[in-house]
């Protein structure tokens, strides 16, 4: 589908997509290759989660797909714990470490040198990825996590600055 001369191909036409697989573990790089795929992303938001997630694989994954003439699509998150939806999923917890844990991840992905890179957030308050503006929230039996002693929209702003930095790098 994704190759020019396969029989059911997609290319050229007014189907044509950018297409682009998640990486998870270390051996996947003909899964790329041969699925004709334009390129990839790490999507998880807790560093370490996945060998693609893993943020020290990072310059790795970024080199082969300049060497494959792919995109690579770093991608980061605030912090994640979904114990919530998830009760048995405690160690892919990341603490948000009052904004460390982003800083970190967008450092790691902008030493990468992508084309893009991507936040994996849909304000997922069950995953605690969410970047939108928060206060303290608590329904029986649970209690989310705010941002204090941070501002509200502190990771709004976050990846305003990021994104900006990013840009600024991108455009040298």
């Amino acid at each position: 589908m994704f190759h020019p001369d396969g029989d059911l191909s997609i290319r050229g036409t007014e189907l044509d997509v950018v297409a682009i697989g998640l990486w998870v573990r270390q051996n996947e790089a003909s899964f790329f290759v041969d699925g004709g795929f334009d390129g990839f992303y790490t999507y998880f938001a807790a560093d370490g989660f996945t060998w693609g997630s893993t943020a020290a694989n990072w310059p790795l994954l970024a080199a082969w797909a300049r060497e494959h003439g792919l995109l690579f699509v770093p991608c980061v998150g605030p912090g994640y714990l979904d114990t919530r939806v998830r009760p048995w999923n405690e160690a892919t917890t990341r603490s948000r470490e009052t904004g460390a844990y982003y800083d970190r991840m967008f450092r790691a992905a902008i030493a990468a040198d992508p084309q893009l890179i991507a936040v994996t957030s849909f304000n997922e308050w069950h995953e605690g990825t969410q970047i939108e503006p928060a206060v303290p929230k608590s329904i029986p039996g649970y209690t989310y996590e705010d941002y204090e002693p941070l501002a509200a929209d502190a990771y709004l702003q976050r990846t305003r600055r990021w994104t900006h930095e990013f840009a600024r790098i991108r455009s040298r």
